[in-house]
């Protein structure tokens, strides 16, 4: 694919995003073709309102009637109990200092409220409960989505479906994915050795490395370490293994550009969060003048953004953290927006546990993009599933059991104290 020039495409790129902020932009080539425009921001409107939660099969409210945060084995456990005896669990993301937020402001709103109004009432109504929504941002979500994790358990427990047919429907059964090093103190020798080691491990096709020194202002982790791990990678790795760059908010347009037409070199297939996660317009640039997909939003708290980012086309693919972002309810309604653009909605995925949530929302998602993240400890948890989870040829199969897949809660809580 021929490489795009940048001087116009720099301007224009400056001139659509000056709605959020103008800043100066280094000088760029022309641009011989643009990436497709986005939808209008009443479409996006719209898909944001588009229900992605379906109850309709529970007649009988679901009373919460206790939430409990457990701990058990280094890990951190949401137990959810209806009155009526119904039960749910999830797994945390590891933040055991949100402890006390779940204590003090979620068990006591969620306790005694229908949990089949989770998306029509329960979200809304806790996000502007005592000021709540002052607090958004990874703190304040990481919890909400631990308890709506635990929900969604239980409503799927009843209803006898998964979670991912609550949520509008199983549409893909096996996953694609790729494993990932999040290493930046290794050469480019012992990485790609890492990287080996991992793709043999798992059977993936495609493995995500680290870019630059991660938030540095244009450093690199060492001198010279970030081209050459690129060209290392292709070089020893071999061109049926895709290659994904995660930057970590590691640069300015110009040196993202420089770094992503490396990546273009060797036909790598994603350039992640090139620049400062917040800074939408500069990411805007590199997206615009780049042909390898750029994605980003893992950090991302609001559903505005994430519309600026879509009706804009600051990214090409767009990716919401589950835990980070709130939950699967929030993330789908991205999702939703995404697919009005015919852009696809990757979730990223943080905790142990984190990549069971993540084949649900992929299963559920018209178009989740190429690959998924796997962190290779599904041994850890396979034994509460049945069937067990499959990891065979670069993909993983789906949980179709009720609610997340779990087979037996009890097991799952069996032996754990009380944390809040």
């Amino acid at each position: 694919m021929p490489l795009r020039s940048t001087r116009r495409r720099f301007l224009a790129a400056a001139a659509s995003a000056s709605a959020l902020a103008s800043c100066s932009r280094p000088p760029a080539p022309e641009a011989e073709e643009r990436k497709p425009a986005g939808p209008s921001v009443e479409e996006l409107e719209a898909a944001l309102a588009k229900p992605t939660l379906d109850v309709s099969s529970i007649a009988e409210p679901v009373i919460i009637d206790s939430l409990r945060l457990l701990e058990k084995d280094g890990e951190q456990i949401v137990h959810v109990r209806s009155k009526d005896g119904a039960e749910g669990v999830s797994l945390t993301n590891g933040r055991d200092y949100l402890a006390p937020l779940f204590k003090e402001l979620f068990v006591p709103f969620f306790v005694g409220k229908d949990a089949r109004k989770l998306e029509s009432e329960l979200l809304w109504d806790f996000y502007r409960h005592r000021s709540n929504y002052k607090l958004q941002g990874l703190l304040f979500w990481s919890v909400q989505a631990w308890v709506e994790f635990a929900i969604l358990d239980m409503l799927g427990r009843i209803a006898s479906k998964s979670i991912a047919e609550l949520m509008g429907g199983v549409l893909h059964k096996e996953i694609p994915f790729y494993v990932a090093s999040g290493r930046r103190d290794s050469t480019p020798e012992e990485e790609v050795e890492y990287l080996q080691m991992l793709l043999e491990k798992s059977g993936a096709h495609a493995v995500k490395f680290r870019l630059g020194g991660r938030m540095s202002r244009n450093e690199d982790a060492m001198p010279g370490r970030s081209e050459n791990l690129i060209r290392l990678a292709r070089k020893t790795l071999g061109d049926a293994i895709d290659l994904h760059g995660d930057a970590n908010s590691s640069y300015d347009p110009e040196p993202a550009i420089r770094i992503g037409r490396v990546l273009e070199e060797v036909g790598a297939v994603y350039f992640e969060e090139p620049c400062p996660f917040d800074h939408l317009e500069d990411t805007k640039v590199v997206t615009d003048t780049l042909d390898i997909p750029v994605s980003g939003g893992e950090q991302e708290f609001s559903e505005r953004r994430f519309r600026w980012m879509i009706a804009n086309r600051g990214v090409d693919i767009v990716q919401p953290d589950l835990h980070y972002y709130g939950g699967m309810i929030r993330s789908a309604r991205v999702a939703n927006m995404a697919a009005v653009a015919n852009m696809p909605t990757t979730v990223h995925i943080s905790g142990g546990f984190g990549f069971v949530y993540m084949l649900h929302f992929a299963a559920r998602t018209k178009d989740p993009g190429r690959y998924q993240e796997y962190k290779l400890n599904i041994e850890k948890y396979n034994d509460w599933f049945d069937p067990k989870i499959v990891v065979k040829d670069g993909k993983m199969s789906v949980p179709d059991g009720p609610g997340v897949g779990i087979e037996n809660v009890a097991d799952v809580v069996k032996g754990a104290k009380t944390v809040a």
